[in-house]
């Protein structure tokens, strides 16, 4: 009788422990309407290249003038870093266009970059194979 109790026990964990990388993990057109275009021009305030995803973060002046803060998140670091960016590449103060999708709670100032283009045209893309730096 133990041992049937401990063999559904373990099972149980078994399954739950199965189960917590996919629910860790979210889906990008979960969290971003991939039907809703954003650009945004700003000029970085951070960089973050951290696992699970990396992020953007611009100061974006509105019609007002009135300075917003802007988050995009892209890819995983390795995949970034082995598609051409380094740390320090896009550095704080830089000016830059992001093109991306708009976060589905319209309430925050976010997105799933797609672009990311820099003053000199130089262009990073995060969205599906085209991940990394293209011209």
């Amino acid at each position: 009788m133990k041992r049937r109790v401990l063999a559904i026990l373990a099972s149980g964990l078994v399954a739950l422990g199965m189960g917590l990388p996919a629910w860790a993990h979210h889906s990008f057109s979960a969290a971003y309407d991939l039907n809703n275009p954003v650009t945004v021009k700003g000029v970085i305030s951070q960089v973050r290249l951290q696992n699970p995803h990396s992020w953007f973060v611009l100061d974006v002046k509105d019609a007002n003038g009135k300075v917003e803060q802007w988050a995009f998140e892209a890819g995983t670091p390795s995949g970034m870093i082995r598609n051409g960016y380094k740390p320090g590449v896009i550095k704080q103060g830089v000016e830059v266009t992001i093109k991306g999708f708009r976060a589905r709670d319209l309430s925050q100032n976010r997105g799933m970059l797609r672009e990311l283009i820099t003053a000199d045209g130089q262009v990073y893309g995060m969205f599906g194979p085209q991940e990394g730096p293209a011209k």
